[in-house]
């Protein structure tokens, strides 16, 4: 099979409804490399950049409790920053550029899925905005072509 590994997504593919950060921006623990008290952050098995890990919330109203809280993976090199939090909402909105996500079977035999990021950074803005008038109406009338 040609497809091998990490496989690249889109923001919108994995949170349509959009994500919030519900958690710290936290180094991911090499579980064989640290030993006898000693921390040893995670490096990504293919970059060896950096692992770092951030709870988020999806926006998607349909799921269950349970499946709305996920830990996204950053590759970088220095702990990321997250967004400046929003007045007025009780969590911060983030978006993900340059996503992977890498299906595995889990310790209760189930599908899962590890998600890996590049950059993390506040929703963008829509590229078009929204028109400030109406158009105006048609000249032609109604049933008829205008030539």
């Amino acid at each position: 099979m040609a497809l091998q590994g990490p496989i690249p997504v889109t923001f919108a593919m994995v949170f349509p409804h959009g994500c919030y950060i519900v958690g710290e921006v936290e180094p991911v623990k090499d579980f064989d490399a640290s030993a006898g008290g000693r921390f040893v952050q995670a490096r990504d098995k293919r970059t060896q950049e950096l692992v770092w890990q951030v709870a988020v919330m999806d926006g998607d109203p349909t799921l269950k409790p349970a499946q709305k809280t996920v830990a996204v993976k950053i590759l970088a090199p220095v702990q990321p920053v997250p967004p400046s939090p929003m007045p007025g909402l009780p969590f911060t909105p983030v978006e993900f550029d340059g996503l992977t996500v890498t299906p595995y079977v889990n310790a209760a035999g189930r599908l899962a899925y590890s998600t890996k990021v590049r950059e993390m950074h506040a929703p963008r803005q829509s590229s078009q905005p929204a028109p400030t008038t109406p158009p105006a109406p048609s000249k032609a009338p109604a049933g008829k072509d205008a030539a």
